[in-house]
């Protein structure tokens, strides 16, 4: 199907991707690299980070917290779906706990798919000196292993796993648009210049 500029995308249900992990597992890099992956591929998208969804100081408290991350993921998806899009890519921690719910801020009959992302002890350790400084490391460390383990135990089945450890952002990205099938919509269009 071919758009004029500023001519909305082709309508239809969301289709939502969820991206997760405890901290050091590659999840925000990978989350850009499936945006660079997919814009270069010119496949339509939005990417939204999560954790700029409940981003309040004081912050908003544990009882409403996934109240005011629902609300203001509806109204970012409302503006996004003015503006045509209907796919998302999402990525926050425990994004794939609560696909429902945030699915259903973007549209209640969305097609999701989610990935947990994975990685050694040793992996997340060093991924995680190289970002945090000072005293907060060891805090990081110990909040990435009791995540990753609440994440493992948690998570419905039907989410798919992938371990980032030895792996490099690219593969691992790859791997998650295939999971997706988006990358379909661009095959189905043989004009490389037209956004799907």
């Amino acid at each position: 199907m071919r758009q004029a500029p500023g001519e909305a995308l082709p309508s239809g249900r969301a289709q939502v991707l969820f991206v997760g992990g405890a901290s050091g597992t590659g999840k925000t890099s990978v989350a850009f690299e499936v945006s660079a992956l997919l814009s270069r591929a010119r496949i339509a998208h939005a990417l939204v980070d999560g954790d700029n969804l409940d981003a309040s100081y004081p912050d908003p408290g544990e009882s409403d917290r996934d109240w005011f991350t629902t609300t203001n993921l509806a109204k970012v998806w409302e503006t996004y779906r003015a503006a045509g899009q209907r796919r998302l890519v999402y990525v926050n921690t425990v994004s794939v706990l609560e696909t429902v719910e945030l699915a259903t801020a973007v549209d209640s009959d969305a097609e999701v798919v989610a990935v947990l992302l994975g990685a050694t002890e040793s992996s997340v350790r060093d991924r995680l000196r190289q970002r945090e400084q000072g005293s907060e490391l060891d805090v990081h460390l110990e909040r990435s292993v009791a995540r990753r383990a609440e994440l493992e135990l948690r998570a419905p089945e039907w989410v798919t796993r992938l371990d980032t450890t030895g792996r490099t952002v690219e593969q691992v990205a790859a791997d998650v648009v295939a999971l997706t099938g988006w990358s379909t919509a661009r095959t189905a269009e043989t004009d490389p210049t037209v956004w799907v």
